[in-house]
């Protein structure tokens, strides 16, 4: 394959829509200048998503990535101009709450705000009436009002970004549509379209709703799910008679009934999601003339279905008084992108090397997502942390058709959603499941999911564990969803006695190879040359020091280790770098994994192998391969919960027997199962960190207070140079334990903590802790001293809390180490 020197490489974007003219101008600055954007439509508005796009941007998200995208996006598309006129009008952002519930999240919403830098108060409905004249006060509640939101002009953006980027040598072809991709060796090498081949380094999709079409050419999954949503607009109406600008009120959410409004002009267009999900087949959209020559305005803009629109039409009217005097002038249904769980889908594929995905990408995220993967491709990383959006971050589980167009679908319905942080999906359900799912169904489990797993919470045979609790803080109703307090006696009989935990979700990843051993070493942090039956704690960091993920590795031949990941983004990173005599092998789903925890563990296992499992004979952070009764596993003593015990492994045919054999001699020692609501628990009150809550590659290991993991005298890890005298240096933030004063508060993550009255800082992780009595909350804060006073601000009220001393439970590590 010939190709260009890196410095310049040959990028083709497929695509010009915001997305596509964005990354162009935000790669040519950046120096990369052989850029060419193909659109099989015309310039500036060639029929995709942005062509129709009412262009709101609410920047505040539960996502604080997704918050940075719109924040850059505001921030850049107010520095456009084209003949004068913004790309962005800063009129401002509403939603209303006419329900206490949707109050209640305005309230929560305005904690975002504050936790990720955004402008934003919760406003009384005598307020909102000021703001938006045309609403029934009568029928709102509040509203939260973000002065900083507003109206991106997004074909005029798109315009001002590609003026930019051919100013420093980019071009803009239309009318050519893309008939493949062309690769050697898995590395992309061209574009062809129906207009001749662009040879290529870097081939990047960013065709919207398209983006499964040119997937597909290149060979590469993209799990996407166009839909149509419905958009209108009103006669001119009296009340906004004279109006001299496009839109001067601030853009207007109705979320109790799935509706947005905004002004154009004199008239005001209104958006529904109220309606069911009309799913768009990618390869069955038409071209952009074919479009045309259908009767239809773009091949984005599908027929307006009133039958749809009637429900919604009765709740504007009800809102908005002035329109029961007005019909819907004109309407379409706009197509655009979902995926399985609402996030954008970005990156490079590591099937085909150079082909990058830019898609699912909103107008109100377009500048920021360009911009990080402009870093990306340019720099290696992005300055924020990216997991959520990372294209390998699907399980193959998730990635099926009907899998993405069923969660696809379930995200358009909950878009307006009131959603709890807990709250699982209910369809498809069950997906996947470990061996031990029929006993934990006996036992009464509560299952929610996560990466397709059902994983027990709790189990209501131990109901009757809780009367021996005494009375525990009565919950407010939003921390009480998806909680029980079992999950205390769970927790209970985890310090006291012993628990069963179905730990088969973690991945595990197997290496081996003649050059595994110096692979891993030149990839963690922590030194893994011991001898065979060791365990180590270590860290994957980028070239910046930013912590990727945390691994435990097992070395259990010379040649041979058990890896325990977090993520499919582990395998891909690792994947990419390993050399030719090194095999990785992702056997999550072939195993499966029991922690076995608590004080009488060792009681529990030791009967049932002739090993010896004493603290001298079975050390801690050690693995022994090995039978329990019929089974063979791998033992390794390792604790997440901080009390004695081991992860025991075996495969997945075996699982159940495994289960039943440590469920039998345990009933002699009060044995329970106990489910993730105890475990994570008792992981905060140990201070034990989750990867991509309480840590991302936008971290580095000192100031996440991992830094016990790095040998900074080993030679040689990926991110190493970039660590150079931090380990010594007070840094300027920390992932800081926090203890809330009052015994009977809880918070449960994301929300802002203040000091002296300004926002300082955000909870990661937080939950009750049992053994301590008071909410267990970790928080990224400047650094302050322990004892220091600080508040929480969870649903608009100021909750006390006290910078605390960690480890919070076992400080000296007695109970695990004996």
């Amino acid at each position: 394959m010939s190709s260009t020197p890196e410095t310049h490489p040959r990028v083709v974007i497929v695509g010009a829509g915001i997305v596509g003219c964005s990354l162009a101008d935000e790669l040519t600055a950046r120096g990369w200048t052989d850029v060419t954007v193909l659109e099989q439509g015309p310039l500036p508005a060639p029929g995709g998503s942005t062509s129709h796009a009412p262009g709101l941007v609410f920047q505040t998200s539960p996502s604080k990535t997704l918050t940075a995208f719109a924040r850059y996006t505001v921030e850049k598309f107010n520095s456009l101009q084209v003949d004068g006129v913004s790309c962005f009008n800063q009129v401002g952002g509403l939603e209303l709450a006419t329900t206490p519930e949707r109050l209640a999240e305005l309230h929560r919403k305005a904690g975002y705000a504050a936790a990720w830098g955004v402008r934003g108060e919760v406003v009384s409905a005598a307020r909102c009436k000021e703001l938006w004249p045309l609403i029934d006060e009568s029928t709102v509640l509040g509203g939260f009002h973000t002065p900083d939101d507003g109206l991106a002009r997004a074909v005029l953006a798109s315009r001002a970004q590609m003026a930019r980027a051919v100013e420093k040598g980019a071009r803009f072809l239309d009318r050519h549509t893309v008939t493949g991709i062309e690769q050697e060796d898995g590395r992309v090498t061209a574009v062809v379209t129906d207009r001749g081949s662009f040879p290529a380094d870097h081939v990047v999709s960013a065709a919207g709703f398209w983006g499964p079409v040119i997937g597909r050419m290149a060979g590469v999954e993209v799990p996407l799910q166009p839909l149509a949503h419905q958009y209108a607009k009103t006669h001119r109406l009296p009340e906004l008679a004279g109006a001299t600008e496009e839109a001067e009120r601030p853009i207007l959410r109705f979320q109790d009934r799935d509706l947005y409004f905004r002004e154009h002009n004199d008239r005001i267009g209104i958006g529904s999601y109220a309606h069911k999900p009309l799913t768009v087949d990618p390869f069955a959209i038409l071209p952009y003339d074919e479009a045309r020559a259908n009767d239809m305005d773009m091949p984005s803009s599908f027929p307006f279905t009133q039958e749809d629109w009637a429900p919604s039409w009765d709740d504007c009217r009800w809102l908005m008084p002035a329109l029961r005097e007005t019909e819907i002038e004109e309407g379409f249904n706009g197509v655009f992108s979902f995926t399985p769980d609402g996030m954008p889908v970005l990156g490079e594929s590591r099937k085909l090397r150079g082909f990058w995905l830019a898609e699912a990408v909103w107008v109100t995220h377009s500048a920021g997502v360009a911009k990080a993967v402009a870093e990306w491709m340019v720099d290696g990383r992005a300055s924020i942390d990216l997991h959520e959006c990372d294209l390998t971050r699907f399980e193959d589980a998730q990635r099926s058709p009907s899998y993405v167009r069923e969660r696809g679908s379930q995200q358009f319905v909950e878009v307006y959603d009131i959603l709890h942080p807990l709250q699982p999906m209910e369809h498809p359900r069950p997906l996947r499941v470990s061996p031990f799912y029929a006993r934990q169904q006996e036992l009464g489990a509560h299952f929610l999911e996560g990466g397709g797993w059902e994983r027990p919470h709790w189990y209501e045979a131990n109901a009757p564990l809780v009367d021996a609790l005494g009375p525990l803080p009565e919950r407010d109703a939003w921390s009480a969803r998806y909680w029980s307090p079992i999950a205390a006696a769970e927790a209970k009989a985890t310090r006291e006695k012993v628990a069963l935990y179905d730990m088969t979700p973690l991945r595990r990843l197997e290496v081996t190879g003649p050059g595994a051993l110096g692979f891993l070493q030149r990839m963690t942090t922590n030194n893994l040359r011991k001898k065979p039956g060791a365990v180590t704690y270590t860290l994957l960091l980028d070239e910046t020091g930013g912590v990727r993920s945390d691994l435990t590795v097992a070395r259990l031949a010379p040649d041979r280790f058990q890896v325990g990941a977090n993520s499919p983004t582990d395998l891909d990173w690792l994947t990419r770098h390993a050399p030719d005599d090194v095999h990785i092998r992702d056997i999550t789903s072939g195993t499966c994994c029991i922690g076995v925890w608590g004080p009488l563990a060792r009681d529990l296992v030791q009967p049932l192998t002739r090993d010896d499992f004493s603290h001298e004979g079975f050390g801690y952070f050690r693995a022994k391969e090995t039978y329990l009764g019929h089974v063979p596993v791998t033992a390794m003593r390792l604790s997440y919960v901080g009390e004695l015990g081991w992860e025991l492994y075996t495969s997945a045919d075996l699982g159940l027997r495994l289960w039943d054999t440590l469920w039998e001699a345990g009933q002699r020692h009060g044995v329970v199962a106990a489910g993730r609501s105890a475990f994570n628990s008792l992981r905060l009150e140990k201070g034990y960190r989750a990867w991509g809550v309480d840590m991302t590659d936008e971290h580095n290991p000192y100031e996440a207070g991992v830094g016990f993991a790095v040998r900074m005298d080993k030679d040689g890890f990926v991110g190493q140079e970039a660590l150079h005298g931090l380990a010594t240096a007070e840094p300027a933030r920390k992932l800081t334990p926090l203890l809330l004063d009052d015994p009977a508060a809880v918070v449960l993550g994301k929300e802002p903590v203040f000091v002296d009255g300004a926002p300082v800082g955000y909870v990661t992780s937080a939950s009750y802790g049992y053994t301590l009595g008071r909410c267990v909350a970790y928080a990224w804060l400047p650094a302050l001293a322990s004892g220091t006073g600080v508040h929480i601000e969870y649903f608009g009220q100021k909750v006390a809390a006290t910078v605390a001393d960690e480890p919070l439970f076992d400080p000296k590590m007695t109970r695990i180490r004996r």
